[in-house]
């Protein structure tokens, strides 16, 4: 069966919006089970390569039999050494190291509106700075009023912080995870990265930095971990959701919306995800709604519909660069 480039498009839209709302409301949850945050960063990693790292490898036996030089890291890596550090470090490390120790102080519906919902900020300011894209009126607009939500929903956390709360170090995470992930998506839009290749490579460069550096932290007491005294049923689902879904899947899927419809249209293609993870985290989770959080979802759900605009740049496909391989 084939599809076209608009139904592609449409349908890794889809899957994204869905993994990214479970993906929320998942982690969450599992805060207050066995697994410490840098425990489920490696079920993450270690669920992901196992799939990526024989599909690599698999990738590129050819080029290998030939006597090409393949990629980097071993020749795991499809993508130059520079591109691989990049978009590891950025998409992979950062985001996930920061969002996931966000979800041990603050609540899903933080997350909903501080790490989701201002991705469309934080794109549209990178593809500015790095791009040269402009910035349409309305989409300025749209742009603050998801400031504005922003405000409502961390600033309140901010002021508790002088009475001893920590609900502000999460929101602070989220924000520096949103800008990790926004900074990915430019660097797929500049170098036109093919959405297996980039997953392969975020994979890679995660495996063998991530899990030598955890090992070797947790032998010389630097570093807490539960692994041992968690359930097997608890790691085996972290490594599957978060590392085959929220890795493998969504990753390739998010990437080549990327493509499609370009870095900033894409975020607001996700306008729904704050919503429904909010939502999801009052009915899953049982966490309240207040008033400030509500205004400040509406506010940035507004400010994300108001910045789907299509624009020549927006629409244009970004073709993926040859000689990557």
């Amino acid at each position: 069966m084939h599809f076209s480039p608009r139904t592609l498009g449409w349908i890794a839209a889809a899957v994204t919006v869905l993994i990214w709302t479970a993906f929320i409301v998942i982690t969450r949850a599992s805060a207050a089970h066995q697994l410490l945050p840098m425990d489920i960063l490696l079920a993450r990693i270690v669920g992901a390569s196992c799939v990526v790292l024989p599909w690599a490898w698999w990738l590129m036996r050819s080029a290998r039999r030939s006597g090409a030089s393949v990629g980097s890291l071993f020749g795991l890596s499809p993508l130059p050494l520079k591109i691989t550090v990049q978009a590891g470090l950025l998409g992979g490390l950062l985001y996930a190291l920061f969002s996931y120790n966000g979800f041990f102080y603050a609540p899903a519906s933080h997350a909903s509106v501080l790490m989701t919902g201002s991705l469309p900020l934080w794109t549209t300011l990178l593809a500015w700075w790095v791009l040269r894209e402009q910035i349409a009126a309305t989409r300025a607009v749209g742009l603050l009023c998801i400031v504005l939500g922003d405000v409502l929903v961390g600033g309140a956390s901010l002021f508790k912080a002088f009475d001893g709360g920590e609900i502000w170090k999460g929101d602070l995470l989220f924000i520096a995870a949103a800008l990790s992930w926004s900074s990915y998506i430019i660097l797929v839009r500049r170098h036109g990265l093919d959405a297996v290749r980039g997953t392969m490579a975020i994979t890679v460069f995660a495996c063998v930095t991530y899990v030598p550096v955890f090992v070797l932290a947790v032998l010389l007491d630097g570093l807490p971990t539960h692994l041992m005294t968690a359930a097997w049923q608890e790691i085996a689902f972290q490594a599957l959701f978060q590392g085959v879904g929220s890795v493998v899947i969504s990753g390739m899927a998010f990437t080549h919306m990327i493509r499609y419809f370009g870095p900033v249209r894409s975020t607001m293609i996700t306008a729904v995800v704050p919503g429904l993870s909010a939502l999801g985290a009052v009915v899953f989770l049982q966490e309240p709604m207040h008033w400030n959080l509500l205004l400040g979802l509406t506010m940035v759900t507004c400010g994300i519909v108001l910045g789907v605009r299509q624009s020549k740049s927006d629409l244009q496909i970004t073709p993926v660069k040859q000689g990557l391989v």
